[in-house]
């Protein structure tokens, strides 16, 4: 394993203090980077050539953003998938949910490169949590059960695997993906962090981005670091940083070679905050070797 040095070395670039930074979505386009606190109701963005951060107010928990078309981000709130327009902050809900136990809310998200909204979902009760898929056409699927924290999701650059994360098993697990019918099969385990501690904390992997070569970048939850595992599992790079809870990652730039990371300060101690001064920041760890891929839209 090698621990990644200059160029790259994570810095603030917007002293947010958010209670829940979390899905950071880089925009091609408009070479902005979106990302959100979720539990402060806000969808930021991120403009990296002025450094002005704005954030609009969405009134509702909000876990996780598409790019989708009109000016407008696909957002999930604590039961609904709606439209924010970003020039507006108008929210047009377009699904709400019944979760099947209480204490349930959704987590994170991402497109796939048909345009569909997966998204997962956070429960109080073990093994209660599942994932979902969001269509184009309006319909939602259940894909997956059994999961406690669906979190951090992504697929291969060739579109054979899909990936997924259990915070709360400390799992990332590996899927034969059919990326026509969008569907997943063959569960298996690709990481296990349960026997890694830190500070006499399990350390949860969190949010994930998946780089060009097929490498996928894990947020390390109490783990003080990024973690980047190849296609077979193995730990090949980590990005030390200031924070204690970083929760996700997405490249950035006109290369795709900076790499963004939202961090946490709920349910830190007034100790640990001072320990981890940055905890709620954004950061960027600029000009990495790894290439990032570009955010797909819904729809």
């Amino acid at each position: 394993m090698q621990i990644l040095e200059n160029p790259g070395l994570p810095s603030p670039v917007v002293p947010a203090r958010a209670r829940l930074g979390e899905c950071p979505v880089w925009d091609v386009d408009r070479q902005v980077l979106f990302w959100v606190d979720a539990y402060n109701y806000r969808v930021h963005q991120f403009d990296p050539a002025t450094g002005r951060n704005r954030y609009l107010e969405t009134g509702d928990v909000v876990s996780a953003i598409a790019l989708a078309s009109q000016n407008r981000l696909l957002i999930a709130l604590r039961d609904r998938l709606a439209f924010l327009n970003v020039e507006t902050s108008a929210v047009e809900v377009v699904h709400q949910i019944k979760f099947p136990c209480p204490n349930t809310r959704f987590n994170d998200g991402k497109c796939d490169s048909q345009g569909r909204f997966w998204i997962g979902s956070i429960s109080d009760a073990p093994e209660q949590a599942e994932l979902y898929r969001y269509d184009p056409d309006g319909s939602i699927h259940l894909m997956e059960t059994g999961l406690t924290i669906s979190n951090g999701l992504g697929w291969s650059p060739d579109e054979s695997t899909f990936y997924l994360t259990d915070s709360a098993k400390h799992l990332i697990y590996a899927y034969d993906f059919d990326v026509a019918r969008g569907a997943i099969a063959n569960r298996r385990v690709l990481v296990d962090l349960s026997k890694e501690v830190v500070d006499g904390v399990t350390v949860e992997p969190d949010g994930m981005t998946i780089d060009q070569a097929g490498n996928l970048w894990s947020a390390l939850w109490n783990g003080w670091r990024i973690a980047c595992f190849n296609a077979k599992g193995e730990e090949i790079h980590t990005i030390k940083l200031p924070i204690q809870c970083p929760t996700s990652v997405t490249f950035g730039g006109a290369e795709l070679r900076d790499l963004y990371i939202t961090s946490a300060s709920v349910g830190l101690s007034q100790k640990q905050i001072l320990k981890g001064f940055n905890a709620g920041d954004l950061f960027c760890a600029a000009g990495q070797t790894a290439i990032g891929r570009s955010s797909e839209m819904f729809g």
